[in-house]
């Protein structure tokens, strides 16, 4: 056989391969250099010095700048770089998401990236689904190309008496999402991880409201 055939049928073989999440007691291996708090401005800037150390870059060393924009006062084009750095990850993140329960949008100058549990996990398994992991890699590979960012992995349920158990399923959901990411080798200086149980619903409690409010948010923020 020949090799070009040998490597065809590796890489349909790989594609079949149904993706499993690391044993629990390693997730703190895949997720050390994650923050476990919310992603807020002062969290950032807490952590850049260890995301700089790391390799890390803000968004106004991602790129040249353009003739005229080299010119003019700094604060004005470095807004003028951090909008079009944004609006360009927003455009292919939506372009390349255009899936069943899956959304992308803007919030102020970050970007949201909704995932409805059920599209990207198993239904009845705290696992990620086979179409769960080729939308991960999706997002990995557009998060390596702009990694001038810090990003929040927050996990949701839906309302749920035990608010200790919402808010543990909705960590594990974060968590594995995370871990995911990590093997994807995204750098998890760039990491915060959190679970927020049943707050924050997007949908009413009804049948189908439910099934909304169960999902993984991707909060992804410039690094300045």
């Amino acid at each position: 056989m020949k090799l070009k055939q040998v490597f065809l049928i590796s890489l349909i073989i790989s594609g079949c391969i149904q993706y499993h999440s690391p044993n629990r007691n390693t997730w703190n291996q895949y997720l050390s250099g994650a923050s476990f708090m919310d992603m807020s401005e002062t969290a950032k800037t807490a952590k850049l010095p260890v995301y700089m150390g790391h390799g890390g870059k803000i968004v106004t060393q991602s790129g040249e700048l353009s003739e005229k924009m080299q010119y003019g006062d700094k604060n004005n084009i470095d807004n003028a770089v951090l909008v079009n750095y944004m609006s360009g990850l927003e455009y292919e993140l939506y372009d390349a998401l255009r899936k069943p329960g899956i959304s992308v949008q803007r919030a102020g100058t970050d970007v949201v990236v909704i995932l409805v549990r059920d599209s990207i996990m198993e239904t009845n398994i705290a696992d990620i689904s086979k179409d769960g992991s080729d939308t991960l890699k999706t997002i990995s590979k557009i998060l390596k190309k702009y990694n001038a960012t810090f990003f929040e992995i927050a996990g949701y349920t839906d309302s749920m008496k035990d608010k200790t158990a919402a808010y543990t399923l909705s960590l594990d959901m974060a968590q594995r999402v995370g871990v995911y990411l990590s093997q994807q080798n995204i750098s998890t200086s760039r990491m915060f991880i959190v679970g927020r149980g049943s707050a924050r619903p997007i949908a009413a409690q009804d049948d189908m409201g439910r099934l909304m409010n169960r999902r993984v948010e991707i909060r992804i923020s410039p690094a300045r």
